[in-house]
């Protein structure tokens, strides 16, 4: 709904297996990548350099507070090579995220 009434043509994917992520960031066409790589976060370098191959604008979500987690997953390994990090505000960390991309777009990103 926040998409359509802010005129953002958003496609979702979800999968659990990172090669179908790496896939599905190499091979789609858009301006702006959201990802929540969830338990990837921390182990998935093919991840990262999918996003860095791609240099297209990538804001990193988490619906949990990352940082109140267990140590080990405090580490993101793509949170140096995004945009920004959204994290802790359940799924409202997606809203954040598209209501980040409207204002760059409006801003000249």
């Amino acid at each position: 709904q926040f998409a359509k009434k802010n005129n953002l043509n958003l496609e979702i994917f979800q999968s659990n297996f990172e090669g179908e992520i790496v896939d599905k960031i190499t091979n789609s066409d858009y301006d702006f990548l959201v990802i929540n790589p969830a338990g990837l976060t921390h182990t998935s370098v093919v991840i990262r350099d999918a996003i860095l191959a791609v240099n297209k604008p990538t804001i990193e979500v988490h619906i949990s507070n990352i940082y109140k987690r267990e140590e080990f997953r405090k580490k993101s390994l793509i949170s140096d090579v995004v945009l920004g990090v959204i994290s802790g505000f359940g799924k409202l960390s997606y809203i954040l995220a598209l209501s980040c991309i409207v204002f760059l777009l409006k801003n000249g990103k």
